[in-house]
């Protein structure tokens, strides 16, 4: 009987101390109040993107990369339309093709590392190599960085060309986050079509 007491009091204080944990606030790095540099906010917002984006891209295997939902997905004398959708690869270059063309003024003016036209080519292809769309996708996150390190509290407002209605370098670099997490939900809607839990919902 005592044995038994003391094990249900260790669970209890075991399930307790779980609770306290699952409950305690998350860490704070900046103090609240602190000013923060619109580079540093935006490049955090970015490499949350970028976790997602790539965990996605490489957890699709490459022999299922020129994947798009067909009739046999879709319940019988459902309106669905897909016979327009990106293929899996074409949802990877689209995103790089993206990032190169928003960031490039973000970085006010910076010239991208890669033949846009030759990218803009590849995202025609509906059967691009995991290989080369990744090696696209990832050179694009890292162009985006470096163009988001050039945001300064004095540029970052100022007004420039509008792009997709955006007409600050800061705006526009959110706006390739949120354009860059629509191709995302559906690159993690193909791998849930093809059995595979995104890594982001594991």
């Amino acid at each position: 009987m005592r044995l038994r007491m003391m094990v249900l009091c260790g669970a209890m204080c075991l399930c307790g101390a779980v609770a306290n944990a699952q409950m305690a606030p998350a860490k704070v790095a900046i103090a609240p109040g602190t000013a923060v540099e619109p580079a540093k906010a935006l490049d955090d917002l970015l490499s949350l993107y970028e976790e997602q984006v790539v965990g996605v891209a490489k957890a699709m295997p490459a022999d299922k990369y020129s994947f798009t939902p067909s009739a046999a997905a879709f319940a019988v004398g459902s309106p669905a339309k897909f016979d327009t959708v990106k293929s899996f690869s074409q949802q990877v270059t689209h995103s790089a093709l993206a990032n190169y063309y928003f960031y490039a003024s973000v970085g006010g003016g910076m010239k991208p590392d890669v033949d846009m036209a030759a990218l803009q080519k590849m995202t025609d292809d509906p059967k691009v190599s995991k290989e080369d769309a990744l090696k696209y996708l990832t050179g694009s996150l890292a162009f985006a960085h470096k163009a988001i390190a050039t945001l300064t509290a004095a540029n970052a407002f100022n007004a420039i060309k509008p792009i997709d209605g955006q007409n600050t370098r800061a705006s526009l670099a959110a706006f390739g986050v949120a354009h860059g997490y629509d191709h995302y939900g559906q690159m993690a809607l193909y791998l849930r079509m093809n059995g595979i839990v995104p890594p982001g919902s594991k």
